[in-house]
């Protein structure tokens, strides 16, 4: 009997415990975060996220409900962090504006939210959490570091006219120079995007143009000529966005995050990429937008580099739903990033550097994680793998916060069987980590009117593309690519299954990696010496159907070192909308590929068959 009573208060117990958890809201006007104030909300919102952080308990549930509005954060007040962030400058400290740390099972619930930033700032960071949730916000910039202005004559004479939109903040220099300025920055602009007025399509075969703005002459009111400067591809209503190559942080940063979602979250500007994850697990975005704020928004123009990036993540990405457009560069670039060898010190044990200046300071890797060795100059993988046993960094310089990795550029590897004997520093190699590597779902996107690239892949795992359209893309569409010589971004794609897309006019200007509409380049130096293949591995490991490309010039597909490859049931739609110029007069052009088909491919041309080819992709 005392048995029998002594399990019956242990399962009463054990009932109970979960009761002790609770969901807790917490609505952040009632503690002080208040919309259409014009006032800075950054120390507010330290405080806010402070007293959760204090009162959840393990098991708790927390919401952090705004009200619709718009609010405003300045760096002045607002929180500062030494992040290491991949792929961007790495100016430290920096201010932060929402900086969410240490949560678990937390919702930040925007309600149509209007977060507005000023100066030069990381709006919001997520760091070391675990099941959150992001949703039903914007984020912009007051004033952003790209300076558009119109053009109101081009004269083959007098030089180029323009006037600058009316939230540009200028001056004109004392030698003649035409400077934009907000807080905490001034830029001297030579390098611009040009958009068409109207469509806002990139101007035809323009690329990363070169404007010299240089003894600039008042002629008007909010009017100027420059008499050096002559382009006449720039008609009179052509848009151009002034853009330095700094970037200094993302809108949103992820990092050592497991099980993170994003819902109906717009990112309008920020001076670096839209969202950078990094080491992170699981990560979906659903109707996540790097957009502009509809179809009458005065700006052209969103982010100064990738809409979304994922550097060293695992798990699966998912991204669906988005609007992608007027980026200076991809919509999505999902990679790892090879370690090069700087020194072998015995068997087991070697040296491995960051080598690009704006990837490096963060995590690599960790005990247990699976690696393989790559050779730089042909790309090409040595047999076998080998696992991580012990790591250290030689150089980290912030070891108060976070995993004590921060700022490193080498680590010393320990490996748990030997390391072949011909991995060394002096004929150069690259350590991959195969642990850190995603999945990627990318589907019912629309990627458009953007610099360079559409969407870009480099992982072994697999990876479908499907139901989005690319539209205008000015680059390639899809990218497959893997390098160890400049950005060392891994690496070889395995599966890939590209499938129900419409790609309409990519190819409107010549930017690196952009051989053909889908392009597979890893960059391999010494391609004639290279004996085994670098993408793919099996039959049909990259897979292209059912799409439909409507172009104006030749080239659809390229392909380097790639064994497995399927090209079937695809449309070809020929216009003319544009004169064709590009390099590669092949629509097929592949240099050592092995185990390729390309078949039941349909040629039509004139746009009233594209609407009839186009309805496949519903299927």
């Amino acid at each position: 009997m005392k048995k029998i009573i002594l399990l019956f208060l242990v399962a009463l117990v054990c009932s109970a415990l979960p009761v002790l958890a609770e969901n807790k809201v917490y609505k952040a006007a009632d503690l002080g975060v208040v919309p259409n104030t014009g006032k800075s909300m950054s120390g507010q919102m330290q405080k806010v996220i402070a007293t959760i952080r204090t009162e959840m308990k393990k098991g708790d549930k927390a919401v952090l409900v705004l009200e619709k509005g718009r609010y405003d954060f300045h760096p002045q007040d607002a929180a500062t962090r030494n992040y290491y962030v991949s792929n961007h400058d790495q100016p430290q400290p920096r201010p932060v504006g929402v900086p969410l740390e240490d949560l678990h099972d937390f919702v930040l619930d925007g309600q149509g939210a209007e977060l507005v930033f000023h100066g030069r700032m990381m709006p919001l960071s997520l760091v070391r959490s675990t099941d959150c949730t992001l949703k039903d916000f914007s984020i912009d910039f007051e004033n952003p570091q790209i300076s558009q202005i119109t053009i109101v004559e081009s004269d083959a004479e007098k030089g180029i006219t323009f006037t600058p939109a009316p939230w540009v903040k200028y001056r004109i220099s004392d030698s003649g120079d035409f400077l934009s300025y907000g807080e905490g920055w001034t830029f001297r602009h030579q390098y611009g995007i040009a958009f068409e007025g109207d469509t806002r399509h990139i101007v035809y075969n323009t690329a990363d143009l070169y404007c010299p703005i240089a003894n600039v002459k008042q002629v008007g009111d909010n009017k100027f000529n420059v008499p050096g400067w002559k382009d006449q591809r720039l008609k009179a209503g052509t848009v151009l966005a002034l853009r330095s190559w700094e970037r200094p942080s993302p809108g949103i940063f992820l990092t050592h995050c497991v099980n993170t979602r994003l819902h109906n979250v717009k990112m309008h500007y920020a001076e670096g990429m839209g969202l950078l994850a990094q080491m992170s697990e699981n990560i979906e975005l659903d109707g996540f937008s790097v957009c502009l704020k509809g179809d009458d928004d005065a700006r052209y123009f969103t982010t100064q580099a990738d809409a979304t990036h994922f550097s060293g993540c695992k798990g699966k990405i998912t991204s669906v739903n988005g609007l992608y457009e007027g980026m200076m560069d991809d919509a999505i670039n999902v990679h790892g990033t090879y370690l090069k060898v700087v020194r072998r010190i015995d068997d087991y044990t070697l040296e491995g550097r960051y080598m690009h200046s704006q990837a490096y300071g963060f995590d690599w890797g960790y005990k247990g994680d699976k690696v393989q060795f790559v050779r730089s100059n042909t790309m090409e993988l040595l047999e076998g793998t080998n696992e991580v046993v012990e790591i250290s960094p030689l150089d980290a310089v912030i070891k108060e916060q976070g995993s004590g990795m921060d700022g490193a550029k080498t680590f010393r590897i320990r490996f748990k069987k030997p390391v072949p004997a011909e991995v060394s520093d002096k004929d150069g190699y690259g350590i991959e980590n195969l642990t850190w590597t995603p999945e990627v779902y990318f589907a019912h996107n629309t990627i458009r009117n953007n610099r360079a690239r559409g969407t870009l892949f480099s992982t072994p795992r697999k990876v479908v593309v499907e139901h989005n359209l690319f539209d205008h893309t000015s680059g390639c569409a899809i990218l497959l690519c893997g390098d160890c010589n400049g950005w060392f971004e891994t690496g070889a794609c395995r599966d890939v299954t590209i499938r129900h897309n419409r790609f309409v006019n990519s190819l409107t200007s010549q930017f690196q990696f952009t051989n053909a509409v889908i392009s597979i380049y890893p960059e391999i130096p010494n391609l004639a010496g290279q004996n085994k293949l670098f993408h793919g591995g099996k039959k049909t490991a990259i897979r292209i159907e059912d799409n439909v490309f409507e172009t104006f010039d030749a080239p659809i597909l390229y392909a380097k070192s790639v064994d497995g490859l399927l090209f079937r049931n695809n449309n070809i739609v020929k216009n003319i909308d544009y004169k064709p110029f590009h390099w590669n007069k092949n629509q097929f052009l592949l240099q050592r590929v092995n185990n390729v088909e390309i078949e039941k491919i349909f040629y039509y041309r004139g746009a009233s068959i594209a609407k009839e080819v186009k309805l496949s992709l519903s299927e």
